[in-house]
């Protein structure tokens, strides 16, 4: 064998395996160099538990006079909802006649604040009525009063003078409120509503009715309170 080749060619092995030495001890180095560490924090209440969320906004009402009593605070969120009663004299009306009958509202104890605004009547959703054409619905006149404290919810509420605010006066099945009302934050105000459902005298009668036609049928209104918080 040429000495001399083998010299070279043992001299370009010893360069080939410094250089491979060298690569590995610039990596081995950079790596021995950057120490790491991470740090964390989180969004919590200042006792160890979450520390963001959403609020609550949820209306309750109460029909049972004098609305003080904290079980008949309820959530009615669809139709029919809660009950009214008009008196025993609102099934037998006559051209003439007024019932009355009252609700209160409030936000319920872990709610946002928020505005209500009654919608006009619509026929209660299940109950079974006797009214074919929507001819008493049609015919009847509501009006509503309400105020942020209790009052007498009959003929006085309406009156000059009085207390409670005008905010519905029409006819039923087309009237609503005329503005909305605020209610505090955790069950912070009530706000009661008075309606006054009436039989017009002298009637009017729809295209083809007589007076006849209007005797003896029932209906059951429902009012929906649209609340926003």
């Amino acid at each position: 064998m040429n000495t001399a080749t083998t010299r070279g060619t043992t001299r370009r092995k010893v360069f080939a395996i410094a250089a491979g030495g060298a690569a590995l001890g610039l990596g081995v180095t950079a790596t021995l160099a950057a120490w790491t560490d991470t740090e964390w924090v989180f969004g919590g209440n200042g006792a160890g538990g979450p520390g963001v969320g959403t609020s609550t906004f949820s209306v309750e009402q109460n029909t049972v006079a004098p609305f003080t009593a904290a079980a008949d605070w309820v959530n009615e969120p669809a139709n029919p909802g809660g009950e009214i009663v008009f008196g025993p004299d609102a099934i037998d009306l006559a051209p003439g006649d007024t019932v009355y009958a009252a609700v209160a509202l409030r936000t319920a104890p872990d709610s946002v604040a928020g505005d209500v605004e009654l919608q006009a009547a619509v026929p209660a959703a299940g109950i079974t009525t006797n009214d074919a054409g929507g001819l008493l619905f049609d015919a009847l006149n509501v009006r509503v009063a309400t105020g942020a404290t209790a009052f007498a919810c009959d003929a006085t509420a309406f009156a000059a003078g009085a207390s409670a605010t005008l905010i519905a006066d029409g006819p039923l099945a087309t009237t609503g409120g005329s503005a909305a009302q605020s209610l505090d934050a955790d069950a912070g105000s009530t706000q009661v509503y008075c309606f006054e459902i009436s039989l017009p005298d002298p009637l009017t009668l729809a295209p083809g009715t007589t007076i006849d036609d209007y005797m003896g049928l029932t209906v059951a209104p429902a009012w929906e309170f649209q609340a926003e918080s």
